[in-house]
């Protein structure tokens, strides 16, 4: 039986509304959102801001959860009932952060590439999650489940499963998209999603 991995990311949000990303190293260089993997008996909240001040050096005051973004195998078969998929299988908890200060407060511990960036100029070089969380904290939904649409094997690059993909203590899995319900209106009902709510 497989293990469910568990993962945390956040969409960090500072006073002039830019949204922090980390362009991770490696193969297509992507970017992503902070974040990381919980600790043995570590609350999702406690280890995304452990994650992300490490990662990022920023203190943040987390808002509220965006959604649980699950990352999968592309082209796995369906695991048997009651077990988890493949080895590769992450939960991921993406949260809306705010950042306390003007500046970070710690110094990062390096390994990707931070850059702040506006909402309406995000890099397109994005993993699947990422952009799909970006879309839904942006559009101020919180509560969202996602269930990832696979790409083809010719379209998947390698995507952590760090930061929506945290970087830090992760292994790689093939990139996902999590589309289903991503055009909705905020607060509406799409096909596969949990009625959401807004702040």
């Amino acid at each position: 039986m497989s293990v469910l991995r568990w993962a945390v990311a956040a969409v960090v949000v500072d006073q002039a509304g830019r949204v922090l990303l980390c362009r991770q190293a490696g193969p297509g260089r992507r970017w992503a959102l902070p974040g990381g993997r919980p600790r043995h008996d570590e609350s999702p909240l406690a280890a995304a801001g452990r994650e992300i001040l490490a990662e990022t050096g920023w203190e943040v005051d987390l808002v509220d959860l965006v959604g649980l973004y699950r990352l999968g195998v592309p082209d796995a078969p369906p695991p048997p009932a009651g077990r988890c998929g493949a080895p590769a299988d992450v939960l991921v908890h993406v949260f809306r952060a705010q950042v306390r200060a003007d500046g970070p407060t710690a110094t990062p511990v390096g390994g990707c590439q931070l850059a702040w960036h506006p909402p309406d100029a995000l890099p397109d070089a994005l993993t699947p999650t990422t952009r799909a969380a970006l879309a839904d904290a942006l559009a101020g939904r919180s509560g969202v489940l996602r269930e990832p649409a696979a790409e083809t094997s010719a379209a998947a690059g390698a995507e952590p499963t760090g930061g929506a993909e945290p970087t830090s203590d992760t292994e790689a899995t093939n990139g996902t998209e999590a589309t289903s319900g991503a055009g909705a209106p905020p607060g509406q009902r799409a096909a596969g999603t949990l009625p959401t709510s807004q702040r």
